[in-house]
């Protein structure tokens, strides 16, 4: 009995260890020669459920700026991030001038499309709606103007961004130079670099885009302010005058030698008109009645003479009669003077520019009445 019972244990014992070899070689694979036995065959129709897998991403490491241009690189990276948004705002501001200025510039040549047009079918002189219309123009140049200035103020801080640009650019270069940098440093230095470059090149041409509107601009003011001028002295007459005759533009034509405009007035002329020289004047203005509707004939013909001599410049006379006892002839010689300084300010109304023309006086033997005559000299 004794004998039996030590041979169930020992069987146990070997199955036990058999047990252990089958689970160990389940586990890790086989080290010896022989191929791998197959697991057990799977039942039609039975599915296994696979143990998950985790998958760890891969993360790019970026290096912490620990070198001295590193630490430099992203000094430098700042700076761009803000010129970057100060080139977007004035981007944006250069856009919304321009927008307003063309709403300006609407709005006052419509202004003077209505009033010309009606000065040219003729109104009754010194009609107050032209007169409001007039004052309405006035107000939308003074806008236009006020664009003006808006950019120019812009121009300046865009030469300041530029500026700030070139400084980015050149410390940027300087930096290839420190000692100490990994070659990530190198390759941000040239990433930045090339950045600050496109900044650059926007700035650029903002500033040239500006300039141009600037000049055009202000140029267009200028010969404006003189053309209202010339459209007030319309308005007071009732029938359109012209635009500015300083802000004409003619092309030069080369006049032959002793070239003498021809008489292009209307109005009548006295023995007296001819100049001691010879000379003929283009105008002789005879004051022989009150009114004299003079300014029409005068604009024509001051026009008309700067087209064939775009830099003629003029003599304005003051002619009055030598007959008659001394009082008489001084009176004669005031009013005359009066009368020429009235012709030089509807000159200067008209836009010819005051130093183009010359004030003289004279009395006549030949002359009956206060005559103011103009000759291009």
């Amino acid at each position: 009995m004794v004998r039996a019972k030590t041979l169930v244990v020992v069987l146990t014992v070997g199955l036990g260890a058999t047990g252990c070899s089958v689970g160990s070689e389940a586990l890790w694979p086989s080290l010896s020669a022989e191929p791998p036995r197959a697991g057990p065959a799977m039942t039609p129709g039975a599915t296994t459920a696979a143990a998950p897998v985790a998958v760890t991403p891969i993360v790019p490491v970026t290096a912490p700026a620990t070198t001295v241009v590193g630490m430099k690189v992203n000094e430098l990276r700042a700076g761009h991030r803000q010129l970057q948004a100060d080139v977007g705002r004035m981007r944006e501001e250069l856009q919304g001038l321009r927008g307003q200025s063309a709403l300006h510039s609407q709005g006052y040549f419509g202004l003077v499309g209505a009033i010309s047009s009606r000065l040219a079918v003729g109104t009754t002189p010194g009609n107050p709606e032209l007169v409001a219309q007039w004052t309405a123009a006035q107000g939308a140049l003074a806008q236009i103007d006020g664009d003006v200035a808006r950019m120019n103020q812009l121009a300046t801080r865009i030469a300041g961004a530029a500026s700030l640009a070139s400084y980015l650019l050149d410390t940027t270069r300087a930096t290839y130079s420190l000692s100490g940098a990994i070659d990530e440093d190198h390759r941000q230095l040239g990433i930045l670099q090339d950045d600050v470059n496109r900044e650059v090149v926007q700035l650029e041409r903002l500033l040239r885009d500006l300039s141009e509107d600037v000049a055009r601009q202000t140029s267009s003011v200028g010969n404006e302010r003189a053309n209202l001028t010339a459209l007030s002295v319309g308005i007071k007459n009732g029938s359109l005058v012209g635009t500015s005759l300083g802000g004409r533009s003619f092309t030069p034509v080369s006049s032959p030698a002793g070239f003498a405009p021809p008489r292009l007035s209307s109005l009548p002329a006295s023995p007296a008109a001819v100049a001691a020289d010879g000379r003929r004047p283009l105008v002789v203005i005879r004051f022989d009645r009150p009114n004299v509707a003079y300014e029409e004939p005068l604009y024509s013909a001051v026009s008309r003479a700067m087209e064939r001599r775009p830099g003629a410049e003029f003599e304005l006379v003051a002619v009055s009669p030598s007959r008659g006892s001394a009082a008489q002839v001084s009176i004669a010689s005031n009013t005359s003077r009066r009368n020429a300084e009235n012709v030089l300010r509807s000159l200067a109304d008209m836009g010819l520019p005051l130093d183009r023309v010359r004030l003289s006086a004279m009395t006549s033997m030949a002359a009956d009445t206060s005559e103011v005559h103009l000759y291009v000299r």
